[in-house]
């Protein structure tokens, strides 16, 4: 995993498996969508008392990181 990204955990007992907050149900990518969705980083953190700024910041890292580790061959390029 990229720099310090020690608030986003895998358990494949929580959620499937699918990367979280510390260890709560709120995956990444419901933070994710919420940010795409037009939402700021306020709303979101009102929505999810829980979290952070930083919980959002490094879900969005995460993202980030993920997508670069990703190659896709184009036909034809």
């Amino acid at each position: 995993m990229p720099e310090k990204l020690d608030r986003i955990t895998v358990d494949p007992s929580v959620c499937l498996g699918q990367p979280t907050i510390r260890n709560t149900r709120i995956t990444v990518s419901v933070i994710l969508k919420m940010l795409a969705g037009g939402r700021s980083v306020e709303e979101i953190l009102e929505a999810y008392p829980e979290l952070e700024e930083e919980d959002v910041r490094q879900a969005v890292k995460y993202a980030a990181w993920v997508v670069a580790e990703e190659y896709h061959i184009v036909p034809g390029a």
